[in-house]
């Protein structure tokens, strides 16, 4: 049945708003059984409210229509600031997004362990299984601050760009840096080469780390969810393992064998 027609053909006393007008005047009421099929624009149900400028409704003013759903109230009241906004919606619609600092998908041998206070014992920073030598790669577009050695090893320092106020730091080490401070840099162009430790891992690793001023923060935030997610699983070539129609083999021959014995024993004698 079609809203608004009686099955007789009679109209009822609303009728449906024209196919030609895509939204009713904020200041019209719609009908009970049409709210909730009737979308409208944010400044129309403020306007069919009586709200000015998203303030308070005055006393008895009109609240006709489609109330807007939590979520939505609540990201307009609480848009993200540049202190939270941290993931990789900052970087995203820009040379491609952030990406791993070494190639592929490496293990992270030791996660972010933020300290109790300033010089309290934690982990500042992720360890990123990679081999010495190996290419250590922009995690996102900024510019050099820093390029040097500190406490005998090489450390990278690379500001953001558009990453708010004080802007957000990748560090990198140990690492023999190809660029200089003031150059720009953009993600996944190749800015140092790994050195061989020992420093934050016996077998050899990067160091990543992330701050905002004097706060250290969790890199990874960095990266896209389909980035820290990892791949299918893949079956691996295995030697020395019977193969399945060899394994199966015996077990076979004894059901057989089974089965045989167990229909003997249920025949009659004639």
């Amino acid at each position: 049945m079609i809203p608004g027609i009686r099955p007789s053909g009679r109209r009822l006393a609303h009728a449906i708003p024209a196919p030609h007008a895509r939204f009713p005047a904020p200041h019209a009421r719609i009908p009970a059984p049409l709210a909730r099929f009737t979308p409208l624009p944010c400044a129309g149900v403020a306007a069919g409210r009586g709200l000015a400028d998203g303030g308070p409704a005055p006393p008895g003013a009109e609240t006709a229509g489609p109330r807007l759903p939590p979520a939505v109230r609540a990201a307009e009241a609480f848009p993200p600031t540049a202190a939270t906004d941290v993931g990789a919606g900052t970087f995203a619609e820009r040379d491609g997004g952030p990406v791993w600092p070494v190639a592929g998908r490496p293990a992270v041998l030791r996660g972010w362990e933020p300290p109790a206070g300033p010089y309290g014992p934690g982990h500042r920073g992720v360890d990123l299984g990679a081999r010495p030598g190996s290419e250590v790669l922009a995690a996102a577009t900024g510019r050099v601050s820093f390029a040097g050695r500190v406490a005998g090893r090489g450390v990278l320092v690379i500001e953001l760009a558009g990453s708010g106020a004080p802007p957000l730091r990748t560090t990198y080490e140990p690492v023999r840096a190809l660029v200089a401070k003031g150059d720009d840099v953009v993600a996944g162009r190749p800015v140092g080469m790994l050195e061989a430790g020992p420093f934050h891992c016996a077998a050899g690793c990067l160091h990543w780390g992330l701050r905002r001023g004097d706060a250290y923060l969790d890199p990874l935030s960095l990266l896209p969810p389909a980035l820290l997610r990892r791949g299918p699983s893949r079956l691996l070539p295995v030697f020395g393992v019977p193969e399945p129609g060899a394994a199966a083999a015996p077990v076979a021959a004894a059901l057989s064998r089974v089965r045989r014995a167990g229909s003997s024993r249920r025949r009659c004698p004639r």
